[in-house]
């Protein structure tokens, strides 16, 4: 990847979802601009807060798309993540923006 681009990995989801009241949420209901994880498998040298295996939160619908050894990925730029998962707690919380 070149500049402060990020090759990003989709993470799946769970196919349903609970609202805080106990409500089943099926997968067939969509939330309009919602945010996911992914993992990052590739980071230009420009990037410097994201690094290759991090779990990072983005807008999925904004993204260019590559498909490479059959497997789909997205191309973006770091200004474009909302936020990083903190895999390791001594450093700090468990996601900083």
């Amino acid at each position: 990847m070149l500049h402060d681009r990020l090759l990003v990995r989709e993470l799946p989801e769970a196919g349903e979802r609970r609202s805080s009241g106990g409500l089943v949420i099926p997968d067939t209901v969509k939330i309009a601009t919602r945010l996911v994880w992914g993992e990052v498998c590739g980071a230009g040298t420009g990037a410097r807060h994201v690094n290759t295996g991090d779990r990072v939160l983005f807008d999925p619908e904004d993204q260019n798309e590559v498909e490479l050894h059959g497997e789909r990925y997205l191309v973006l730029r770091e200004r474009d993540v909302h936020a990083v998962a903190n895999e390791h707690p001594e450093r700090g919380t468990g996601l900083y923006l």
